[in-house]
């Protein structure tokens, strides 16, 4: 049973991210934006994109919130947005000093390919010159939506990482050092928050969270393109058209999920890293969760999502018109797995206090040899080709009788994942990576037998695990298939006839629910 009565039980699509998985191949970036922003205005738009961390992302450092003013911040008054809200908008109506411009993002491009074609002979090879997509005229490729990929910008732009701040230098320098080259990607949508502060700062009222699965969507009809749901998004997934002069963002592919599909993004996963299901959460809890002090979000955040085989929630949730077959997806979802009964996913930025519906798996990052360090003698500092001296140098010991390393050797710092997934908390990260090393463990027993069973068994009870656990992670981690990996509740046709009956419009529902309705905007 509940420790509380849970007092406003409601739905929400929630999704995990398993970054041990993901292998930046960008495919998802490519389905969504073949379906969705592939217009005239939305050419620099890409709803969801897969960024390399270290880096700064897309748009630039929009982790930085003392640039772009997005998210809450907790006052004497309770919580409130940073950079945009009812006072700030008054002022700020015409022009936000905080929105990130298209240099930000970057200027999208294509290349004059007719020029391959049509050019006449001569003793030069014809080049494809880069075109404007929005101006249409030549221009010169200063960076793109996945700019810092795999390190390639590692001087201009991954060392640039917001997240690298609170790094000793010599830990910063190491994570760039060619011996301890380490990077993972970071695929991003909207996250669909419980407290999302671009509902809040709209000033026509037009984003909305539906009430059926908490899906965040923007009424185009409504919108007037004030862009301060820009602004106060701190994950920046809130876009303008430059074309319609609307917002937009990403809709999680409502249509088909209404239809029982996967998203787009997560249907192509070719990493099969995406897992898509219902949560419960307790509304009435919003408000306290997000003006939380910074260090127990997370944890309060987790404490609001709620059982779904407990029999007060789902009377709660049948009291507050939750379907049964929303119920029962609730149960099955592979994300209250992953989030709530193994500890194993956390939220993006919980610092941001939008309470993020999209969890992440930290990066275990892979096998690693033993790493010694050796002094390459005098002669070798003397013909550095570089000109410097070299210092003593780290090796890999490819001969090491020790194939898994511990946490504390990883080759990203906790201090660094904590910034992205805990809002600082170290050992929140640390637990999540001591149960994947424990499945590996086991896995690796199971199959090569080349750990020991003591080994095994320590790392799995250190973790609370059982064999049994580890064996139904390592399945919906590796072998999930379909409908392991996306439980999508049914769409109730039903109920949203009755809400058009009692609005008289679509456009009228405030998507919060089916309790109260709304007249017709302008009525």
């Amino acid at each position: 049973m509940s420790a509380t009565s849970p007092k406003d039980v409601r739905s929400q699509i929630a999704m995990v991210f398993h970054l041990d998985k993901c292998i930046g191949c960008h495919t998802c970036s490519i389905a969504c934006k073949n379906i969705w922003t592939d217009r005239k205005g939305a050419e620099y738009m890409w709803w969801n994109n897969v960024e390399t961390k270290p880096g700064t992302g897309y748009p630039g450092k929009w982790e930085n919130q003392d640039i772009y003013r997005g998210g809450w911040e907790v006052t004497a008054d309770g919580v409130r947005l940073k950079g945009a809200g009812k006072p700030k908008s008054l002022t700020n109506i015409f022009h936000s000093p905080h929105l990130p411009v298209i240099d930000d993002y970057y200027e999208p491009f294509t290349y004059k390919y007719l020029d391959l074609i049509e050019s006449a002979a001569g003793d030069d090879q014809p080049t494809a010159r880069p075109i404007s997509m929005i101006t249409g005229q030549p221009m010169d490729i200063k960076m793109g939506p996945n700019w810092d990929d795999d390190l390639s910008g590692s001087p201009d732009y991954a060392r640039q990482d917001p997240n690298l701040e609170r790094l000793s230098p010599g830990e910063r320098e190491a994570m760039f050092q060619l011996e301890r080259m380490a990077f993972f990607y970071l695929p991003r949508i909207c996250n669909h928050c419980l407290n999302p502060a671009c509902v809040a700062s709209c000033p026509s009222g037009a984003i909305y969270k539906r009430g059926e699965d908490g899906i965040v969507l923007i009424n185009q009809d409504v919108c007037r393109g004030w862009r301060m749901c820009v602004t106060a998004c701190p994950y920046k997934k809130t876009y303008y058209n430059w074309s319609t002069g609307k917002s937009e963002k990403c809709i999680l592919c409502y249509p088909r999920i209404e239809s029982g599909q996967a998203p787009a993004c997560m249907h192509s996963c070719v990493g099969r890293i995406r897992y898509l299901g219902v949560m419960l959460y307790d509304a009435a809890q919003i408000e306290a969760v997000a003006s939380a002090p910074e260090a127990e979000v997370v944890q309060r955040q987790m404490d609001m999502l709620l059982d779904p085989f407990d029999p007060a929630v789902i009377a709660a949730a049948q009291a507050n018109g939750v379907a049964d077959s929303t119920i029962d997806a609730a149960q099955k979802s592979p994300v209250y797995k992953f989030v709530k009964q193994w500890h194993l996913a956390l939220p993006l930025h919980p610092e941001f206090r939008t309470l993020p519906m999209l969890f992440y798996v930290p990066p275990l990052l892979p096998v690693m040899a033993t790493v010694s360090q050796v002094d390459r003698g005098e002669q070798s500092r003397q013909i550095n080709p570089v000109g410097k001296h070299w210092p003593d140098t780290w090796l890999y010991d490819t001969t090491t009788k020790e194939l898994f390393g511990t946490i504390d050797d990883a080759r990203f710092p906790l201090e660094y994942m904590a910034r992205l997934f805990s809002a600082g908390d170290s050992a929140a990260i640390a637990g999540c990576l001591k149960k994947l090393m424990a499945v590996r463990l086991h896995r690796r027993r199971e199959t090569v037998g080349d750990v020991a069973a003591d080994t095994v068994a320590t790392a799995l009870a250190d973790t609370g695990l059982t064999p049994q656990l580890a064996e139904a992670i390592y399945y919906l981690t590796s072998l999930a298939k379909f409908d392991d990996r996306f439980v999508i509740p049914a769409a109730h046709r039903e109920q949203a006839t009755e809400l058009l009956e009692f609005t008289g419009d679509v456009r009228g529902a405030t998507g919060f629910g089916f309790k109260a309705g709304s007249a017709k905007r302008g009525a």
